[in-house]
């Protein structure tokens, strides 16, 4: 799991007895947990994924922010979790919650602030060589960006195809188009609407590392997601 540059955790406990009736209850042994996830300037993140995971029960609780950027879930007490969040098709654990083993019923707001990042590169997503064909390796990572963006209807995003250097730049220019149109095509034949995607060869004019050995290589020859619209 990565770590995020920004981020900020803030956790308040109140104590109440009996006031959620008809909605998720606080007991003797759970904890209410109240999420609250914005951007940094205040923005309600909708549709925002999450986990909770026990330190002790290893168990994973989920939540899913809705239009106002909050939700709701009940955590059993005396235990540690891991807050995780999920950024496209990678996992970053962000900060940890201490939910005590208190006598009564109480209820906890969090409010996580952070600012989602706007490239993300496809992790496991490859072609076969010198080609546009994707390999059948990648549709667990793609199948999981579809899902991603069916959660996130008003998103827009750019697929940006690039690679190493090796061959002519203009050769490299076609093999980057056409790659990122074929991941465009394969998000369209999976349901994602073709008006929120767009798709862009950079060939070899963006490396994030050395051409001259064959790490550096492997690193350039990928795809990128890039949010245009949120």
């Amino acid at each position: 799991m990565k770590t995020p540059s920004f981020f900020t955790l803030i956790v308040l406990f109140f104590f109440f007895q009996n006031i959620f009736a008809q909605e998720l209850t606080p007991t003797e042994t759970k904890a209410l947990l109240e999420i609250t996830v914005t951007d940094f300037k205040g923005k309600p993140l909708a549709n925002e994924s999450l986990s909770f995971v026990g330190a002790k029960t290893k168990k994973e609780i989920p939540a899913k922010t809705g239009a106002n950027g909050k939700t709701k879930i009940l955590l059993p007490e005396g235990d540690t979790y891991d807050v995780v969040y999920r950024d496209f098709t990678e996992q970053v654990n962000y900060s940890k919650v201490e939910i005590p083993a208190e006598p009564g019923v109480f209820t906890l707001q969090l409010t996580i602030k952070f600012e989602p990042e706007k490239v993300f590169t496809l992790k496991n997503v490859n072609f076969e060589t010198g080609k546009a064909n994707l390999t059948t390796s990648s549709f667990p990572a793609l199948n999981e960006l579809v899902e991603l963006l069916k959660g996130k209807p008003t998103m827009l995003i750019e697929i940006a195809g690039h690679t190493d250097n090796v061959g002519t730049p203009e050769a490299n220019q076609v093999l980057s188009d056409d790659r990122a149109k074929s991941v465009k095509q394969y998000l369209i034949s999976k349901g994602i609407a073709a008006t929120r995607l767009t798709s862009k060869g950079y060939g070899d004019t963006q490396p994030i590392a050395d051409n001259a050995n064959e790490e550096g290589r492997k690193q350039n020859r990928r795809t990128e997601v890039r949010i245009t619209k949120e």
